[in-house]
């Protein structure tokens, strides 16, 4: 038989404003809620007599209330004793009991296309809704039938016919993409309490084997001290070694910062909005004095107003970075590249191999990378920051001077 509880929720408001009070619906070790339209503060709800308390008009809230409840237990009776109760789970519980109060509400949130849509309209960034919009077009191509679709329609079976349906035309990687990003819309529905349903729980995305992105010390020496380099090219070279030099920063992240305070960049990731503080050290200085710039720190922003064009650039000249020889009567040029396949990622990369090669633990690395569940990087700013300078000053050392510090 499932059960109803009061719960006063306050997942969202963390108990500092009005939080909503609900019913808790208990039904096969699942739970779902209905709102009871009443928002209270935890100090105005008493949890032993289930009433609202220290309010003035906490007697015609009570009132409300208990007219809810008994409605809501009277339709709960109705469906046990129509003998569909083992069929249905909680989610599906509470949808009958919502139709059944409010007949004429729209109850399509329960449809999977919606909740998709309704998710790419809740992105802020363009590139985001983009990608979500290229995976429901795919869904359109391959369910005639998606507007009709509920979350439990969409079942391990379903989604292995979906990656089918990808991978005619689709990498394994982007067929991947689609896969997560139709799972965090799942995430989302079951944490707005829409749906239990999960089918990725037995419907696993496999991870793609990625090439290696990183140089060995022997090829970061080779790259470092290449000479002679075309003068156009050392300027990206250049960033290369910084991005190195200041533990594998985010190209996007290194165009967009500001100053130095203390010795020490400090800038939130943009991809994780996660704080982060390195130390510079003198070779990080060097090549940051060499391009400072007017309303950057560096020189490469001040001309641009998206840090794309600049990565475009530098990706397409390390890749060139190599013996240039000149043929035929109008000289051109003919590029041997040291790493053809390299890119600003394999710095960051890079300086995580080689840090793992001088036995630098692997939480540090984690710290320094930004990995790892602690919110809003504690570990980075309190406890690993010293471990953090540390490890890079030892990676640094070997690359640059082949000297290993002492353990």
């Amino acid at each position: 038989m499932a059960s109803i509880n009061f719960y006063l929720d306050t997942r969202s408001t963390k108990g500092e404003s009005p939080s909503p009070l609900k019913l808790a619906i208990r039904h096969k070790h699942k739970t779902a809620f209905i709102s009871l339209g009443v928002s209270i503060m935890p100090d105005q709800w008493d949890g032993i007599s289930n009433k609202i308390k220290n309010r003035p008009d906490k007697q015609v809230l009570n009132n409300v209330i208990s007219r809810r409840v008994v409605e809501i237990e009277s339709l709960l009776m109705k469906i046990a004793a129509s003998g569909e109760l083992n069929g249905c789970d909680a989610t599906q519980i509470k949808n009958r009991i919502l139709k059944e109060i409010n007949p004429e509400e729209d109850t399509t949130d329960n449809f999977f296309a919606n909740r998709f849509l309704a998710f790419i309209d809740s992105k802020e960034k363009k590139g985001t809704k983009s990608v979500y919009l290229q995976t429901y077009r795919r869904l359109e191509s391959f369910a005639e039938n998606l507007g009709n679709l509920k979350f439990e329609d969409i079942t391990k079976d379903w989604l292995t016919s979906f990656e089918n349906f990808l991978a005619q035309t689709e990498s394994k990687n982007t067929r991947n993409i689609h896969l997560r990003n139709i799972r965090a819309v799942f995430n989302e529905a079951i944490d707005d309490e829409i749906t239990t349903f999960y089918p990725f729980r037995k419907f696993k995305i496999r991870p793609v084997a990625t090439p290696k992105r990183s140089l060995s010390v022997d090829q970061l020496r080779t790259l470092f001290q290449f000479s002679p380099i075309e003068e156009h090219s050392e300027k990206y070279l250049d960033m290369f070694k910084l991005i190195f030099f200041l533990v594998g920063i985010n190209i996007v992240d290194l165009c967009n910062l500001m100053e130095i305070n203390n010795g020490r960049i400090e800038y939130y990731r943009a991809k994780t909005n996660r704080l982060y503080s390195i130390k510079v050290e003198p070779e990080a200085m060097d090549i940051i004095n060499k391009y400072r710039g007017e309303k950057y720190l560096l020189n490469i922003m001040d001309n641009r107003s998206d840090y794309k064009s600049f990565v475009s650039r530098m990706n397409k000249e390390m890749k060139r970075i190599g013996k240039v020889e000149r043929v035929g009567r109008g000289g051109k040029k003919i590029f041997e590249p040291l790493f053809p396949g390299i890119s600003t990622y394999w710095a960051r990369h890079s300086w995580a191999t080689i840090a793992a090669d001088l036995d630098i633990p692997k939480e540090t690395i984690a710290a320094a990378l930004g990995h790892g569940g602690n919110s809003v990087t504690d570990i980075y700013i309190n406890f690993n920051q010293r471990k953090i300078d540390e490890a890079n000053r030892e990676v640094i050392d070997w690359v640059l001077y082949g000297k290993k510090h002492k353990k």
